[in-house]
């Protein structure tokens, strides 16, 4: 991920830029799962790189369950989130 994306936004448009789409529906689910879990920016953009490589598309409850998975195992930076994502065989 480009470590110069700060906020959920940019990153989105990152992403877009891409070719990823997002509609309304992943939208929802994505402000939805931050603001259910009160994750940061960056574990947001982390759950959504996960959900994107784990399931080569954007699945909101799957992007949820990421969030709450983090937050269960006190994650707070991208590098921790991934190698958790690793060793339980997510991605």
């Amino acid at each position: 991920m480009n470590k110069s994306i700060k906020t959920v936004q940019d990153y989105l448009s990152y992403l877009a830029e891409k070719g990823f789409m997002f509609g309304e529906d992943a939208l929802g689910f994505i402000s939805f799962g931050q603001h259910y879990t009160s994750s940061s920016d960056e574990l947001v953009n982390t759950a959504i790189e996960i959900t994107l490589k784990a399931q080569k598309q954007f699945d909101g409850s799957f992007f949820v369950s990421v969030l709450e998975t983090l937050k269960e195992n006190n994650i707070t930076k991208r590098k921790d989130a991934i190698e958790l994502v690793e060793m339980k065989n997510i991605m």
